[in-house]
């Protein structure tokens, strides 16, 4: 089998999985209304309500559910799995559940003054278990947090050159709020604007690698908390002045990413190198089933995604109309970026064998999984380098080396800003009431910063991605029962949203439980990260019963 004809087959699928699928689920639970008034113009106060151009809040949405979810954890199933069940999962995933999690959650969201599911849930389930909900959302945000800065802190000395580039970049998209929102220039003047900016620093990157000196101490920890205060700020910041144009000018990087590792996979026609099945147990994943599915989250359905479409997304859409291609459309070309990823990987690296790239560095996925060898992202870089230069002869290998990590450096940074502010969110909704203090910007920044930088610098990194897989999929699992609930009282068909939920409650839950066992009965045990298991486990199944009988009400679709 070829990477050409599977990636053209899953294009194509995904394709019609949105224009039938996702307008079916349009047309029968939702009904959208162009005349009716969102909460952006509502409650518009232009610091977190702001309507936003539609092309500019789909790079925002996209960038912010993107993130490190579609390349690092299509990497690790890939590598530990193979790429048959990879890429059917990330397939049937997106469609039948993932994108109609994402969308039913902006609609609904939209519906309820851009609220978020937790303070959607108090008002279905009863207070008490929107508290719960509540801290089990904040719990999984501090998870993703400590991870995607890991992962950012990690590249920014692997790969010194996206330095220059991601710190100018800042500079740039102020530049770019500023001219849309206060001096009024017309878009694409400014797109035009910023990507020849933008080529500059990747230019300037390349000649100015920045290397932190030894003698200032560990670059890793002075790159997370660096990393940490720039979210803190951004999060407090109005959106429209930092955080929407970065993810802007983001997702036009992020598209050109896209976009290459499928022109290369087709100009190569490269055959796949990865074998289709593996194993049905890894002796360091587990079993196939349930940790196949805990691990590629984003790219196949993510619980962190109903959070940005309940928390930004829904506080910049201008028009109900635009709900499914930002939504939905976002989800389907997440679930594009992880079959390229999984392909560029299966076709562009190498299983066995000494295989070395033109840097001198090995192209072998079980040389690169290694911490000394980078891991998953490392993985991703390299694989992306080398079928990019292989098909594309125009891009040097070193040159595509560095794209690659700056398409995946700058979707973390957007999902760091992003997991802040959407921290403080859930704070303020959750115990704002009793607790006023929490209402303010910056000291829901500052706990949720905090919390974040502990567990990210516990020495814990190379555990978080499947508890923060399991902590995801719950919300995902919780989410899609509580729009059930919710369309149920809506007089609206809701099995399309229970069934899937159920499905992912039942395999996230037996995800964690397994990892419970192993973290505190392994042969290394962690109690932290075991605790921390059987704590969202405990929630999520305390939200499951609050939840469950109200599903009674639920009648067969139609």
């Amino acid at each position: 089998m070829n990477s050409a004809v599977l990636t053209a087959g899953a294009i194509v699928l995904l394709a019609l999985g949105y224009y039938f699928y996702g307008r079916f689920i349009e047309r029968r639970c939702i009904q959208p209304d162009e005349g009716r008034q969102t909460p952006a113009f509502a409650l518009r106060d232009g610091v977190d309500y702001e309507p936003a151009r539609p092309l500019m809040l789909f790079g925002h949405h996209f960038t912010n559910i993107a993130g490190a979810g579609p390349i690092v954890g299509p990497v690790i199933a890939v590598a530990y799995f193979g790429w048959a069940a990879t890429l059917g999962w990330i397939i049937l995933g997106s469609i039948l559940i993932g994108g109609v999690h994402d969308y039913l959650s902006l609609m609904i969201s939209a519906r309820n003054e851009g609220k978020s599911i937790s303070d959607i849930a108090g008002r279905l389930i009863g207070k008490r278990a929107a508290v719960v909900l509540g801290a089990f959302l904040w719990l999984a945000l501090i998870l993703i947090i400590a991870m995607f800065g890991i992962l950012a802190a990690k590249t920014l000395i692997e790969v010194p050159s996206v330095v220059v580039p991601n710190a100018g970049l800042l500079v740039v998209a102020m530049f770019i709020g500023l001219a849309i929102y206060r001096w009024r220039h017309p878009l694409w003047v400014i797109t035009i604007v910023g990507l020849v900016l933008m080529g500059i620093l990747l230019a300037a990157g390349e000649l100015w690698p920045l290397t932190l000196p030894e003698a200032w101490g560990d670059s890793f920890v002075i790159w997370f908390m660096v990393l940490m205060v720039y979210g803190l700020v951004t999060a407090v910041l109005p959106i429209w002045f930092l955080e929407q144009p970065r993810d802007y000018l983001s997702s036009m990087i992020t598209y050109g990413g896209i976009g290459l590792g499928v022109i290369a996979i087709f100009a190569t026609n490269a055959p796949l190198t990865a074998p289709p099945h593996i194993t049905l147990m890894s002796a360091k994943q587990g079993p196939l089933w349930p940790m196949l599915f805990i691990i590629v989250a984003c790219g196949a359905v993510s619980g962190f995604h109903s959070l940005v479409a309940g928390g930004t997304t829904v506080k910049q859409l201008a028009n109900e109309r635009q709900g499914l291609a930002i939504a939905y459309g976002s989800m389907m070309l997440e679930a594009v970026q992880a079959v390229s990823v999984t392909l560029l990987v299966a076709a562009g690296l190498y299983w066995v064998g000494t295989h070395i790239g033109p840097d001198g560095k090995s192209l072998v996925i079980e040389d690169l999984m290694t911490a000394e060898g980078g891991g998953p992202a490392t993985v991703f870089i390299r694989g992306f380098a080398s079928l990019t230069s292989r098909g594309l002869p125009f891009i040097s290998f070193s040159g595509a080396l560095l794209f690659g990590a700056i398409v995946l450096n700058a979707t973390l940074l957007d999902t760091l800003d992003a997991c802040t502010r959407l921290g403080r969110f859930v704070l303020a909704e959750a115990f704002g009431d009793h607790i006023p203090i929490m209402q303010n910007r910056w000291v829901g920044s500052l706990i949720t910063i905090a919390a974040a930088s502990y567990l990210g610098l516990s020495g814990a990194g190379k555990f978080l991605w499947p508890v923060f897989g399991a902590a995801n999929q719950l919300i995902a699992a919780l989410t899609l029962l509580i729009v059930g609930i919710y369309l149920v009282g809506m007089a609206r068909p809701s099995l399309y949203a229970i069934v899937p939920g159920i499905f992912v409650l039942v395999t996230t839950i037996a995800a964690l439980l397994y990892q419970t066992w192993g973290f505190l009965l392994g042969k290394s045990p962690n109690f932290v990260l075991g605790i921390i298991c059987l704590v969202l486990a405990g929630l999520a199944i305390y939200v499951a019963t609050e939840a469950l009988p109200r599903l009674r009400q639920v009648a067969s679709p139609g």
